[in-house]
């Protein structure tokens, strides 16, 4: 419960209401993270409550609404530490659209492998511009360069997939037209690329003299 501790840390410094919470967490995480939806925010605070992490407290207004104030107990601050202190381990796997995207294009044959591996390329790109700037918007604030950061290794290591991907699913996806349902569309287009006189990749055009 990754957020539930998150809402734990904010509480470590001082007492907060809800919506004070939404805005240090967003200014907290910046952009890399997206913004936090007050109505799970208050669903969190609830679960804390309730496993007795965190304390609540009704604060009488005169010229508004009494809110309610959440404080951080003893349980909250040894269950923070707890996880705090210990490594995280993925639990995921490393599931990302693109490697369905890739299998879909190999299906297809070179041209459209070339054309996906392009146009992502693009892609990561731009985002590493996007990025780019975020990081010098953000330099005075530690928390969020560091994601920034990490977002920069991550699209990094991205393109350097794409690399692998045009070396090592080529010539699978020449392979896969070759082998397609003779008049299907992946045989056409495979029939079409040895026609240009091209692999469908970048690595396997030839200069014509």
């Amino acid at each position: 419960m990754p957020l539930h501790h998150a809402v734990l840390a904010l509480l470590t410094r001082r007492p907060n209401h809800g919506y004070e919470l939404k805005a240090r967490f967003e200014e907290a995480v910046g952009p890399q993270w997206g913004g936090l939806n007050i109505g799970h925010l208050y669903q969190i605070l609830e679960r804390l409550v309730r496993d007795g992490y965190v304390s609540r407290s009704q604060v009488t207004q005169t010229d508004r609404p009494d809110k309610n104030l959440y404080t951080l107990t003893e349980a909250g601050e040894a269950e923070l530490r707890s996880w705090a202190t210990t490594a995280w381990v993925r639990v995921g796997g490393f599931r990302d659209e693109l490697f369905l995207k890739l299998l879909g294009a190999v299906a297809l044959g070179p041209q459209a492998l070339t054309t996906l591996i392009d146009s992502q390329r693009q892609t990561y790109l731009s985002e590493l511009a996007g990025l780019a700037q975020q990081r010098r918007a953000h330099a005075d604030e530690p928390l969020v360069a560091v994601l920034i950061d990490a977002a920069i290794a991550h699209t990094k290591a991205d393109l350097g997939l794409l690399d692998s991907a045009a070396q090592h699913l080529g010539p699978l996806a020449t392979a896969q037209s070759a082998q397609a349902p003779e008049g299907s569309h992946a045989q056409v287009q495979g029939d079409t690329d040895e026609a240009g006189g091209h692999g469908g990749m970048r690595g396997d055009r030839t200069e014509s003299a």
